[in-house]
C-alpha cells in the first residue's frame, strides 16, 4: 500500500513562493502518475496539477498555469509542487494523490479524482492578501 506524506505547507504573503512536498512510501513510486488537487473551505477538490511517471509530460488547471510547476524526483520518492505569484485565491489544503501508470502522456483523464487511487492527507497553503 503506497502512503504519501506532503509537507512544505504554510503563510505566505500574495506574489510569494511556496515549494510542497510530497513522499512516497511503499509501493513503486518511479512507475506512478502523480497529481495535486486542492480544496478551500466550502469548496471542491480541484485539480492543480499531474505528471506522469518521468515527469515528461504534465498538465496544469487554467488557474495555476505559468505560475505552478510540478516536478518529481524518482530516487528521492518524492513529488514537487513549485507555486510562486502565489494568491489569496490559492488558499486551501493541498493534496498529493497517485495512480499506477505507465502511460507516457497525462491527459485530461489525470484532472479527475477518480483518476488516483492513494492519497496523502493533505497540507495547508494559507496565502494572505
Amino acid at each position: 500500500q503506497v502512503q504519501l506524506v506532503e509537507s512544505g505547507g504554510g503563510l505566505v504573503q500574495a506574489g510569494g513562493s511556496l515549494r510542497l512536498f510530497c513522499a512516497a512510501s511503499g509501493g513503486t513510486f518511479s512507475s506512478s502518475a502523480m497529481g495535486w488537487f486542492r480544496q478551500a473551505p466550502g469548496k471542491e477538490r480541484e485539480f492543480v496539477a499531474a505528471s506522469n511517471y518521468s515527469g515528461g509530460s504534465t498538465d496544469y488547471a487554467d488557474s495555476v498555469s505559468g505560475r505552478f510547476a510540478i516536478s518529481r524526483d524518482n530516487a528521492k520518492n518524492t513529488v514537487y509542487l513549485h507555486m510562486s505569484s502565489l494568491k489569496p485565491d490559492d488558499t486551501a489544503v493541498y493534496y498529493c494523490a497517485g495512480r499506477r501508470s505507465a502511460s507516457a502522456y497525462v491527459g485530461t483523464g489525470y484532472r479527475s479524482r477518480q483518476a488516483y487511487d492513494y492519497w496523502g492527507q493533505g497540507t495547508q497553503v494559507t496565502v494572505s492578501s
